[in-house]
């Protein structure tokens, strides 16, 4: 488990370090951008002022090719002189009330170096991985299969089961509003339909009810809880049924360990540790018994 730790740890920080690399390029870019128009405005003034003398005064034509350089498209003069920066300019709006290009890219940097997380607690990969490190304990092989192929089939896994579920994200949710046809705030509600439907399904009543309880709310139905109480009551009713699975995988293993060690007691090999002499029974258990067909078919059966 302290290996999956690790491993989920170093996969968190690459995604931070990416996002982080990104978001500067992007900075560096937009202040380059800037900067250019800038010096495009002044080189504007300078002509004017070397074709007419010193005393004449900047035109109104000029100050407003100037203004335009200075101010980026789609917004307005307010938000870039409040929001600026030190050259960095965010503007929140654009002419049709909507977030600006600028805003949007932020938010998907922020969803990547969210997505382990996501990925994890909001779909059936929390369920499986447990199973996986269940079995793999049970049978007593320290480091096979080893963390990386549990967790690339965890994650297949998981992209199998939840395929509906993100292709109805995307064809409902996604695809019109980069059309242009919903706004916003419809395409959030939108998508999280199909998710707040697939949590909803495999939670557990008495999990919601404890956390309605702790909030202090009351809801007439179940379909009113928010998500901040139906995500932890989804991630409860997880690792319940994940738990349950394991023990149930468990039980064939243990009787092999007993058995071998009542042999080996009655043969007076007290010495011998039983887990040595059991391994190989426990791989042949496995094997004669079709045990990854076995394992995996039960598993994903559980969410359907």
């Amino acid at each position: 488990m302290k290996k999956f730790k690790k491993s989920y740890c170093r996969f968190s920080v690459a995604f931070a370090v990416f996002v982080i690399a990104i978001t500067i390029m992007f900075a560096r870019a937009q202040d380059n951008v800037y900067a250019t128009a800038a010096n495009d405005g002044t080189a504007v003034i300078d002509e004017n002022q070397r074709d007419g003398s010193t005393t004449d005064s900047i035109t109104p034509e000029d100050e407003q090719r100037v203004g335009n350089f200075n101010v980026s498209q789609g917004g307005d003069v307010e938000s870039a002189t409040s929001d600026s920066t030190n050259g960095l300019t965010f503007i929140y709006n654009n002419e049709e009330g909507t977030l600006s290009g600028s805003i949007r890219i932020l938010l998907v940097l922020t969803v990547i170096a969210l997505a382990p997380s996501i990925l994890m607690m909001l779909t059936s990969f929390t369920r499986i991985i447990i199973v996986l490190h269940f079995l793999r304990a049970a049978i007593g092989t320290q480091t096979a299969p080893p963390n990386q192929v549990l967790i690339g089939l965890a994650l297949f896994l998981t992209f199998f089961i939840m395929q509906p579920v993100f292709t109805d994200i995307n064809e409902n949710a996604i695809q019109p509003f980069e059309a242009g046809t919903i706004t916003q705030e419809e395409a959030i509600e939108i998508g999280g339909r199909p998710l707040r439907e697939f949590m909803f399904e495999l939670t557990q009543t008495k999990d919601m009810d404890m956390f309605i309880e702790i909030s202090g709310n009351t809801y007439e139905t179940y379909q009113e809880v928010p998500f901040t109480i139906l995500i932890p009551s989804f991630i409860i009713s997880e690792l319940r049924s994940a738990f349950i699975i394991g023990f149930l995988i468990y039980v064939p293993f243990i009787v092999i360990d007993m058995v071998v060690a009542s042999v080996l007691m009655s043969m007076g090999m007290m010495m011998l540790p039983p887990t040595t002499i059991s391994l190989p029974f426990k791989i042949l258990l496995f094997i004669l018994a079709d045990g990854w067909n076995l394992v995996i078919k039960s598993v994903v059966e559980t969410f359907y």
